[in-house]
């Protein structure tokens, strides 16, 4: 059983969680890979995406505070059914709005709007409607939300399934979390609160396991990455899904296990990452996780890179490590594994400026053999407590290889990616956006602003 953590406050915080003793002092060891920059393009496809407009039926708070205030998209997801039809999930006042599209990106129909819902934590299309992974009200010691997979099927919900609760001693006062569903499971990941038990009061993650008609099944965890700085979750076909976290303890992006996913995960790459400081790798706190037709993995995050590494001797469990950035902004890092159980070998940096800050780093497949990067840049940063500030430059697009190297020159684009990516039968990108222009020249300080229409891009390879 994994030992319980100092009770600290979870992310979204003003102040950024301090340190324990000791975690700043300089390591000896190098460990990791730096600057594996890709190659030179060799050709020039079209890397400009089309779109289409959607009217909202309510107003969408488009941006959220990250960690010391730093500003970032408020999660659109776009998910595609088996017949090629589309649903887009965002959040308004009245609850988690879910709005139906055509495969080209137009309306077809109302909002389903799920009531008493906030956040969401990912999206499955079907056919005849689609399922949720959402926060609801809950009764707790700590009066938070719980994590729930509400189910709609024809216009009506057929089951809305709690995951946390006074039984497992646990709540989700957010859940930075992926749902996923490979034709007879849904497998859903995501933050949770200790509300009694050997965790009270910290934080860690759970991977739970529900049937096509709402009951809860075996496998998953209870307790895995502590704190959980950001998640990522595939699908497979049988067996465990495939999943990956940033775990601020451990100091790092590791494959997830479970309860002893710090102590025995295989490390994919060391970076600082205590709140704040790796609270932005992967954008949200939600990752992409793709896999190849061979049976590969890649996953691209914002990345500071380990000058050193080590066991931090203040951390008498002798799980906690040091590490000391190598940058102080983060650049654009791909990782590949071979199998879902492996480490990678050395991540590959698509950036190396280092007065440029990158973030909202995306990964899809692109074609058969190829992978779409997207990045957000801003210049002239100006970084305190791992989070930049500085004039937004615009969203690039990069097609690489399996191996990480280019295989096109970066493509700037008026298209954001403000959420996850759905990827149709022909091989087409399609995701949802906010149509504005970022800033990050200031945190965010007050109520986001909102907007009433979304953006649906399309890129086909």
């Amino acid at each position: 059983m994994t030992t319980a953590r100092r009770i600290t406050r979870h992310r979204r915080v003003r102040a950024a969680r301090k340190p324990a003793i000791g975690v700043l002092a300089a390591a000896g060891v190098a460990v990791g890979a730096w600057y594996a920059t890709a190659g030179a393009a060799t050709t020039t496809p079209n890397l400009a995406p089309t779109s289409t407009t959607v009217t909202l039926a309510a107003k969408f708070p488009y941006l959220s505070a990250g960690y010391n205030n730093t500003r970032e998209w408020t999660r659109t997801t776009t998910a595609v059914a088996p017949n090629g039809t589309l649903r887009v999930a965002w959040p308004a006042a009245d609850g988690v709005h879910v709005t139906p599209l055509t495969a080209a990106g137009k309306r077809s129909g109302a909002d389903t709007v799920v009531k008493g819902t906030k956040e969401v934590g990912g999206l499955v299309a079907h056919n005849d409607g689609f399922a949720l992974l959402t926060r609801v009200a809950d009764t707790n010691k700590w009066k938070e939300t719980a994590a729930a997979v509400v189910r709609y099927t024809n216009g009506r919900q057929t089951f809305r399934t709690k995951l946390t609760g006074t039984a497992s001693h646990d709540t989700a006062p957010l859940l930075d979390g992926q749902l996923t569903w490979n034709g007879s499971k849904y497998g859903a990941y995501f933050v949770v609160h200790g509300a009694g038990g050997f965790a009270d009061g910290h934080f860690g993650d759970k991977l739970s396991y529900v049937s096509a008609k709402g009951a809860k099944l075996s496998g998953g965890w209870s307790w895995g990455c502590s704190h959980n700085e950001g998640i990522a979750l595939h699908a497979e076909t049988t067996g465990a899904f495939t999943s990956l976290c940033f775990d601020d303890w451990r100091s790092g992006l590791f494959v997830s296990t479970g309860i002893g996913a710090p102590d025995t995960a295989p490390v994919v790459q060391r970076e600082q990452c205590w709140a704040g400081y790796c609270g932005g790798t992967f954008p949200s706190r939600t990752g992409d996780l793709v896999k190849s037709a061979t049976g590969r993995y890649a996953t691209a995050f914002a990345s500071r890179g380990a000058a050193s590494a080590k066991k931090n001797p203040a951390d008498t469990s002798g799980r906690g490590w040091t590490v000391k950035p190598r940058t102080g902004t983060h650049q654009v890092a791909v990782a590949f594994m071979k199998n879902r159980n492996s480490a990678p070998g050395k991540a590959v940096y698509l950036t190396s400026a280092a007065g440029t800050e990158n973030t909202n780093v995306h990964v899809a497949p692109y074609g058969k053999d190829r992978l779409l990067v997207s990045w957000e840049s801003m210049k002239g940063a100006k970084c305190a407590s791992g989070t930049c500030t500085g004039t937004f430059t615009g969203t690039h697009l990069r097609l690489v290889d399996w191996n990480g190297k280019a295989q096109s020159a970066d493509k700037v684009v008026n298209a954001r990616i403000t959420g996850d990516i759905a990827v149709l039968r022909d091989g087409t990108l399609t995701w949802a956006y906010a149509p504005v222009t970022p800033t990050y020249a200031k945190p965010l300080t007050g109520a986001s602003p909102t907007t009433t229409t979304l953006k649906v891009a399309r890129l086909k390879p």
